[in-house]
């Protein structure tokens, strides 16, 4: 059984999809430590007319030290969700398969989530259920497991059954092997692919959320995806 894991990254790329297609078991660490500085948690990139479109959802940080992912709050002080939505429509409502699926934007931007988790989970569970992906998902924080680092993949990987722990090649320079091989854990490496799709707005941009693929290609996104 193969094991991976990631934070819950906002409108994920393509290569996290990617992974969890790889999978059995998907473990999303909302548990570990909100980075302090741009983080892939609140913000990813898009595309309209001058290029790439960033969105960011800005969250409550000040005077609240160190945070886990899963304590994070979205701040609605200031309008920038109508703003972003608008944005975003404007972006794709030509595209294909845009009226489709654009309900989860107006989901995501309706203040309808109080933790930047939820608001990830809620897109991310769209974009799996759009690309076809049965793989089980799996919150840490519902595992209470209180060891860190290599221990705690491992043990993660005891706890749910799995023999292969399933990661991006560059986490190669971290992870100590040694210690996966003594629990009879073997670890595999990948690179995500980078499939190349009809986009509106002029010439291709790479990497940019999974739901670009989705709103231009729809039924085809998974398939383009695994073919890259």
């Amino acid at each position: 059984m193969i094991l991976s894991t990631n934070q819950p990254y906002f409108a994920p790329f393509c290569g996290f999809f990617y992974k969890i297609a790889l999978s059995d078991i998907f473990v999303i660490l909302d548990e570990v430590q909100f980075p302090r500085g741009t983080t892939w948690v609140t913000r990813n990139r898009f595309k309209h007319h001058q290029g790439p479109l960033w969105i960011t959802v800005p969250v409550w940080k000040k005077g609240l030290g160190l945070q886990r992912i899963d304590e994070v709050r979205i701040c609605y002080e200031r309008p920038w969700a109508r703003k972003h939505l608008l944005s975003l429509q404007t972006a794709y409502m030509k595209s294909p398969y845009f009226d489709e699926h654009s309900r989860i934007l107006e989901k995501a931007f309706s203040e309808e989530f109080e933790r930047v988790l939820d608001l990830n989970l809620a897109i991310i569970h769209h974009l799996m259920n759009a690309f076809g992906l049965r793989t089980r998902i799996v919150l840490l924080s519902s595992l209470g497991i209180v060891s860190q680092g290599t221990d705690r993949i491992i043990e993660v990987c005891k706890r749910l059954g799995a023999s292969q722990y399933l990661a991006q090649r560059p986490a190669k320079k971290y992870l100590h092997e040694a210690a996966f091989q003594d629990a009879g854990i073997e670890v595999k490496y990948f690179t995500p692919p980078t499939p190349v799709y009809p986009q509106l707005w002029g010439e291709f941009i790479a990497n940019l959320s999974a739901l670009d693929l989705l709103f231009n290609c729809g039924p085809k996104s998974f398939d383009i995806l695994m073919a890259a």
